[in-house]
């Protein structure tokens, strides 16, 4: 048991509560994984745990949350849920019984707990079903996805990034009410699919997704999928109708690394004018080494358009015409030889092909 973890249990029962942490850390500890992000549930009222630390801040749904080094803290008072509405537990009780309070949860590998001394509290067979690499819901699925469709996309997310089977009842009700992630908001649906897609297990992922009938309802396409670490390469490389909200930046990603692949190759070209980093993500994409992006990247002649080695003052005064479009449209082109390699940057070279070219360019 961490020290930082242990003191906070130690602070909540020295005021006369239960106090354990539960969840993805206990869960990821037991199979060897590092957690930072804690959840212990206590029966100690909100008011009464910010009277512990009065420095955390107040969550909505009964609890309090707070960072100490790379740990991210939330405790959370024992409760029982009576009503949802938009997957919001619009009432509950706080109760007194930690057992009550686990019923509540989505999944068994989920409502292990661990006390002070790094015991494992264990009433729900979590651990059995850890050891068998199961998924499985607690309670009765018509119940619990109704009242929260995200435990749908969860149910999918923890058997892809753990490469756990889903026990076959769940496995059915997923299909059966797989129509309610629809529900859901564009930003949790886009959280869930970007965990499964950053996966090693991507694929086995969108087989569940398949199966289930969610790629379907999202309209999610995709053909040799090859699994990389970076989430813009994953999305290059699946068509989706539904529309998710990605940033201004995902989209220019996500697009140039798609004209990448579209041209199956990268040259000096396209690492010119999509970039060093989208190059080197469609290269792992396309099995093309690293290292050779990185030679041809070091080896351009120029970086940036900029770099070329005549002005418009210049280009201006050789043709001996007024500034306009055209000497866009020129540097462009001298850009692109460079690039290209049929012209040298050398000042000599560029006003060489400017004055060949200057009938062509004064008559367009």
């Amino acid at each position: 048991m961490n020290k930082i973890l242990k003191n906070i249990l130690i602070a909540i029962e020295k005021k006369g509560y239960e106090a354990y942490i539960i969840g993805g850390y206990v869960r990821d500890s037991l199979i060897g994984k590092s957690s930072y992000d804690i959840d212990i549930c206590t029966n100690a009222t909100p008011k009464e745990l910010i009277n512990i630390f009065p420095n955390a801040s107040t969550k909505n749904l009964g609890g309090i949350s707070f960072k100490i080094k790379e740990y991210n803290i939330e405790i959370t008072t024992y409760r029982e849920e009576i009503k949802y509405q938009n997957r919001k537990p619009i009432e509950y009780n706080y109760v007194n019984n930690l057992i009550t309070d686990l019923k509540r949860r989505d999944f068994t590998i989920n409502t292990i707990c661990m006390n002070k001394r790094g015991e494992i509290i264990d009433l729900l067979n979590g651990i059995e079903d850890l050891n068998n690499l199961c998924i499985r819901l607690i309670g009765d699925p018509s119940v619990k996805l109704v009242e929260d469709p995200l435990r749908i996309m969860r149910a999918i997310r923890f058997a892809t990034i753990l490469n756990f089977t889903i026990e076959e009842n769940l496995l059915a009700s997923l299909t059966k009410y797989s129509h309610l992630i629809l529900d859901l908001s564009s930003t949790r649906i886009k959280e869930e699919l970007t965990s499964i897609l950053i996966s090693p297990n991507v694929k086995y992922g969108l087989n569940l997704l398949e199966t289930t009938g969610i790629l379907k309802l999202l309209d999610i396409s995709y053909d040799n999928l090859v699994p990389i670490k970076n989430i813009e390469g994953m999305y290059a490389q699946i068509t989706i109708g539904y529309k998710l909200p990605f940033t201004k930046v995902e989209k220019t990603n996500i697009n140039a690394i798609k004209n990448i692949l579209n041209e199956k190759e990268i040259t000096n070209y396209t690492i010119y004018k999509y970039g060093l980093y989208l190059s080197k993500i469609a290269g792992a994409i396309l099995d093309i080494p690293q290292s050779y992006i990185n030679k041809l990247y070091k080896n351009l002649p120029i970086k940036e358009l900029k770099d070329i080695n005549i002005t418009p003052k210049e280009i201006v005064s050789i043709l001996n015409i007024d500034y306009s479009k055209k000497i866009s449209q020129i540097l462009s082109e001298l850009e692109f030889f460079i690039i290209s390699g049929k012209i040298k940057n050398k000042k000599s070279d560029l006003i060489k092909y400017i004055e060949q070219n200057k009938a062509r360019w004064i008559h367009e």
